[in-house]
């Protein structure tokens, strides 16, 4: 099989196209053929910082999509053949999605019905993070579902990312009223067709004013990509008990929270790994995000604010390049024929 690969860490030039045995699975595990990749930050960020696994050498990709080709030990035959979502693929592990086969932990592998290839390698680790982020307030609910943010508004800051995107889908699937602000009119058009009720240009307007006029109590809960640049912000527009999500540190990693603003709404500010968080918290994403999918509740596509970009598995530096330069929408990697 064809895979890429990195033995040691540093800028994309360290990823090399390879060839490779097609692995076994072990007990519990299962082999997947990738049909497609999706390539986040944190699979640059790790290919430049993280610590190499013990084996010397690591396959990329936490998210992927293909079909399941082989079970091993302890796990039903009956799965081969199915259409599944990966997450987690390389956390403390080193195969990724990056390749045209990889092995997973048997939980790790999710039915994806009938959606396509290119939505289920865009679940994982946005989809994830976005659900911790809409369920990690005091007063938020512990799962997602239709109606169950129905009295709810959220503020989504940055609403054209990734993890942007897929937190206004939630949040709308669950019938909550989402706020997005963007830097851009061109932003401002992918949050509308991610299905953002209200959008911000926080270029050009003053979001706290704003907010105001559509919550007047405040936002429930806030996801957050800025927090440096935006905290001041985000104490101003909580509702009481109310909570700001952080789950990324763009813009500066050293966040001054103020006190008074945040103390006065008994306001949360909850920070968000997705590859620690709860365990129970974790298998509810994972239950609540395969329902939305299976309600056509989540879309890809510039039509659904995520403008998707392809490379072939030989241009996996490249796709890497485009994420690490922030390119707008998600980076995808086509491993095979699918």
């Amino acid at each position: 099989m064809k895979a890429i690969v990195y033995e040691r860490t540093g800028d994309p030039s360290v990823l090399q196209l390879v060839e490779r045995p097609v692995p076994e699975p072990g007990p519990g595990e299962v082999l997947v053929r990738l049909a497609v990749s999706g390539v986040n930050p944190t699979d640059w960020k790790a290919r430049r910082l993280w610590p190499m696994p013990p084996e010397g050498w690591q396959i990329p990709g936490q998210d992927g999509a293909g079909v399941i080709e082989a079970v091993g030990e302890g796990v039903d035959q009956i799965l081969i053949g199915e259409r599944v979502w990966l997450w987690e693929a390389a956390w403390q592990r080193p195969w990724g999605t990056a390749t045209e086969y990889t092995v997973v932990p048997v939980r790790h592998a999710v039915s994806l019905g009938s959606a396509s290839f290119d939505l289920g390698a865009c679940l994982g680790i946005p989809f994830l993070t976005a659900h911790r982020c809409l369920t990690a307030g005091e007063y938020m609910p512990e799962r997602l579902h239709a109606g169950a943010l129905s009295d709810h508004t959220v503020l989504v800051q940055g609403g054209a990312g990734a993890v942007g995107n897929a937190a206004i889908q939630l949040a709308r699937w669950a019938d909550a009223c989402v706020v997005a602000t963007v830097s851009s009119a061109e932003k401002a058009q992918l949050a509308a067709a991610a299905g953002a009720s209200y959008v911000i240009n926080y270029r050009e307007q003053d979001v706290v004013e704003e907010v105001r006029k559509i919550a007047p109590d405040g936002v429930h809960t806030i996801v957050e990509v800025a927090p440096a640049a935006n905290a001041a912000v985000d104490a101003q527009i909580l509702h009481n008990g109310g909570a700001v999500c952080v789950y990324a540190d763009e813009g500066g990693s050293d966040v001054t929270i103020p006190v008074r603003p945040s103390m006065m709404p008994n306001a949360r500010w909850q920070f968000v790994l997705v590859y620690s968080e709860p365990k129970a918290a974790k298998a509810q994403a994972i239950v609540d995000v395969s329902a939305a999918v299976a309600q056509g509740a989540v879309r890809v596509g510039e039509e659904a604010g995520l403008p998707l970009h392809h490379h072939p598995l030989t241009a996996t530096a490249a796709a890497h390049q485009a994420v690490e330069n922030g390119v707008v929408g998600k980076v995808l990697i086509t491993t095979s024929e699918g």
